[in-house]
C-alpha cells in the first residue's frame, strides 16, 4: 500500500487508512512508537501504557530471585580495611 507524505507544520505526516488502524487496534488519540530500522524502514508499533502495579510486581519477583550477599562495605569493615 502506497501512502503519500504531506506537510504538517514543520514536519511531514502520513495518513493511515482505517483498515490499518482497525487491524492494529488503534483509534484516534492512541500513541504509537516509531522506529527506523537499519534498512531505513519505518516501523510503527502501538505503545504499551506504563502499568505501575505490574512493574512493581515484576520488580519484587526479580528481587526475590536474587541471592543476598555481603556488601562491599560489610566486607571492608570485617577485614578492617576502612
Amino acid at each position: 500500500m502506497k501512502l503519500q507524505l504531506a506537510k504538517w507544520g514543520n514536519s511531514l505526516a502520513v495518513r493511515l487508512p482505517v483498515e490499518c488502524t482497525r487491524a492494529a487496534g488503534l483509534s484516534e488519540g492512541d500513541t504509537v512508537e516509531a522506529e527506523v530500522t537499519s534498512l531505513g524502514e519505518i516501523k510503527l508499533t502501538p505503545a504499551q501504557p506504563f502499568d505501575k502495579s505490574a512493574f512493581i510486581k515484576r520488580l519484587r519477583k526479580l528481587r526475590a530471585s536474587m541471592p543476598m550477599t555481603t556488601t562491599s562495605v560489610q566486607m571492608m569493615r570485617h577485614e578492617d580495611r576502612y
